[in-house]
């Protein structure tokens, strides 16, 4: 609503368009961010909700996918800060999988990898790297006798770093950059806040607004550490996106009184 008011437009436009530059998005991504030369790469689990929160979902809807948690996963180049991998799914091995393979995918050369505690990972990861990996598990350990508050997790009494496969360096076994691109991602998408009306409604939708975000923190957001964009970083980019850029990489439409319309052929 706050995007039609500043525009000037009908909801329904923005509404239609988003489904289009997420999809723009991802697809450029998905063809440009390969061949990538990362060296140490952090993965972790974000939680949110869509269209209704778990406790909330109707029976009949009870188990569907899109309806309750979601989770969105994520990769981030400890050095670089790009992120070459994300994903919405369940949280368990099925799409533990698929998010590993589609970053082993990207990958040119041997990495080192850390996660936290999760266990649907080590299969995936063996599964997507064999042996030509670093692997290690960052596991951290709480205290039980806490009793938890409403969004609070119980307080975090120490930190056990886990080698699972190769000979991970223990100087780089962290999840503090994936952690706090979690924060950032809270912090960018009104739909991501746990208290909140603007939850997404469309798991669809959700995606397409992921991929509209990591499009503009890879190639159109200057890193505060790096002073450059991840994506230039990386080598992937020459330059930092604008918005007009971005928006370029949707099919040119014509305008008409009511808004934006294809031209007939």
């Amino acid at each position: 609503m706050a995007t039609t008011r500043l525009c000037d437009v009908a909801f329904n436009s923005v509404l239609k368009l988003l489904p289009q530059i997420g999809m723009a998005c991802a697809e450029y991504q998905d063809r440009v961010l390969t061949g990538l030369n990362c060296k140490r790469v952090q993965v972790d689990e974000c939680w949110s909700f869509c269209y209704a929160k778990e406790k909330n979902v109707p029976c009949e809807k009870k188990g569907q996918f899109g309806f309750g948690d979601i989770w969105t996963w994520v990769a981030i180049d400890a050095d670089t800060k790009l992120v070459p991998s994300s994903m919405v799914g369940n949280r368990d091995a099925k799409s533990a999988t698929m998010f590993i393979d589609d970053l082993a995918s990207r990958l040119s050369s041997r990495i080192q990898l850390t996660s936290d505690g999760l266990k649907v990972y080590v299969n995936a990861v063996e599964g997507a790297f064999g042996a030509d990996i670093d692997y290690a598990q960052l596991v951290k350990h709480y205290e039980s006798t806490q009793e938890e508050t409403r969004y609070s997790p119980a307080k975090c009494i120490g930190c056990e770093r886990v080698r699972v496969m190769g000979g991970p360096d223990p100087r780089y076994i962290s999840t503090s950059y994936v952690e706090r691109q979690n924060l950032s991602l809270r912090m960018g998408i009104r739909r991501f806040t746990r208290l909140t009306n603007a939850f997404s409604k469309k798991v669809d939708n959700h995606a397409y607004m992921l991929a509209l975000y990591y499009m503009h923190y890879n190639f159109a957001k200057i890193h505060g550490a790096l002073r450059v964009t991840p994506a230039m970083e990386a080598g992937v980019s020459d330059h930092v996106w604008s918005i007009e850029e971005i928006a370029a990489l949707l099919p040119e439409p014509t305008f008409g009184p009511r808004g934006p319309y294809k031209k007939k052929s």
